[in-house]
């Protein structure tokens, strides 16, 4: 089934980058400029890439006859899996060096290449691509009151729903000198670029080494991965803006060239927000200081709320799932307790609370308009220590490139 590619944004990013002299890398690359011959050859504006609309489509809604372009679809309410990852290990000499550092990239984190591998055995053992969004709808009861209820989604016959996830999409200014891109801009082809450095200290443009442009790049070659345009949602703190971009304030002190230089990081990112609303990407809030909300008071929950909603909500849009930092539910394990917190949060408009487990759980609580959920986590930990829990994903035997990583324990060697 087609599902592609974009209608073109008229973004002020592209004169920017141009005069940058950034090293491209990867195939597809918007050419490199130092700028110095810009304005010799002729004064007419460039042509914007023509690029085709990008469908998102609705998986609750059969289709007609019950088939698209030949596939049959069929109703499935079974247990919708989800995987979240952090940001992926772009140069694994820089994360892996030994410093204080090294150990928890190895715990929470990917690489480039365990990350492809993994994506390939998702789709080649029948996974697609379904947003978190569209798994549970907010209704009422008989008695008028706000309910949660699980739809049903219509798949093509024998394909199993996947939701992704992104942890910390805001490329917080460590990822620079462990290994990791730096931010999301717009290529010269109008699609999505990751931006950052290569162990020389050259700066680098590539749809190959951050995980979101990698999976546009896996869906615009295996389309089938992806029936309704899904990617994946987006889960954002604040304290260092988003996506690259130094949206935050500093509570302590603020000057008028401050709040200057932040609005126009806010102007630089509109665009990039736009077009990964635009091909199938969502957003959830991680709260805005990543806060621990099983010990936070209700006040400082209130006013982080508050913060996020100021600083990363009025750029990215309304949003109702919450991914909890650290994995850590405000309530505990009591899927019956509805404390103060939970409430105020779901006041707010959350609806889908995400945790972190060992299961792809969810629980439609019974008491309050709301769902709560875990996630299962690709990373060293599970690689090293998990395999056979994963084994239905893949074989982590196949994805872990030990050779790159420190020499610590595996389960199953």
């Amino acid at each position: 089934m087609r599902r592609f590619l974009p209608l073109f944004l008229a973004l002020s990013l592209l004169a920017s980058l141009a005069a940058c002299g950034q090293t491209a890398s990867g195939a597809g690359s918007g050419s490199a400029s130092d700028g110095s011959s810009s304005s010799s050859s002729s004064s007419a504006e460039p042509e914007a890439p023509q690029i085709e609309p990008y469908v998102i489509s609705d998986p609750t809604v059969e289709p007609v006859g019950g088939v698209v372009d030949g596939v049959p679809y069929v109703a499935w309410d079974g247990i919708v899996e989800h995987l979240f990852f952090h940001p992926v290990i772009a140069y694994p000499e820089l994360a892996f060096d030994g410093d204080a550092q090294a150990d928890g990239l190895d715990d929470f984190m990917v690489t480039v290449d365990e990350y492809n591998n993994i994506l390939q055995s998702v789709y080649d053992k029948g996974y697609v691509l379904v947003d978190i969004g569209d798994v549970w709808r907010e209704t009422t009861d008989e008695g008028g009151q706000p309910v949660m209820v699980r739809n049903t989604l219509y798949l093509p016959e024998g394909k199993k729903p996947l939701i992704l996830s992104y942890d910390d999409v805001n490329y917080y200014p460590y990822m620079l000198k462990d290994g990791l891109t730096y931010k999301l801009i717009i290529g010269d082809d109008g699609l999505l670029w990751s931006e950052g450095k290569d162990p020389q200290g050259n700066e680098v443009l590539s749809q190959d080494l951050d995980a979101l442009p990698i999976l546009d790049k896996f869906v615009r070659e295996h389309p089938d991965f992806s029936p309704f345009g899904a990617k994946g949602s987006l889960s954002l703190t604040g304290y260092s803006g988003i996506l690259g971009y130094r949206t935050q304030t500093d509570t302590k002190s603020w000057s008028a060239e401050q709040e200057a230089a932040r609005q126009k990081e806010i102007t630089a990112v509109k665009p990039i927000i736009a077009e990964l609303k635009r091909t199938g990407w969502t957003f959830g809030s991680h709260t805005w200081g990543h806060i621990r909300l099983g010990v936070k008071s209700l006040e400082t929950v209130q006013a982080d709320t508050k913060r996020w909603f100021d600083e990363v909500g009025s750029l990215v849009g309304k949003t109702t799932i919450l991914y909890y930092p650290h994995g850590e539910r405000p309530d505990g394990n009591d899927w019956t307790k509805t404390g103060p917190v939970f409430q105020y949060l779901q006041s707010q408009g959350f609806r889908v609370f995400a945790s972190v487990g060992v299961e792809s759980f969810s629980y439609i609580k019974k008491d309050i308009c709301a769902v709560i959920c875990d996630r299962l986590h690709p990373d060293g930990t599970t690689l090293r220590h998990s395999r056979d829990r994963y084994l239905q994903f893949y074989d982590a035997k196949d994805i872990m490139d030990i050779d790159v990583r420190p020499q610590r324990a595996v389960d199953w060697k």
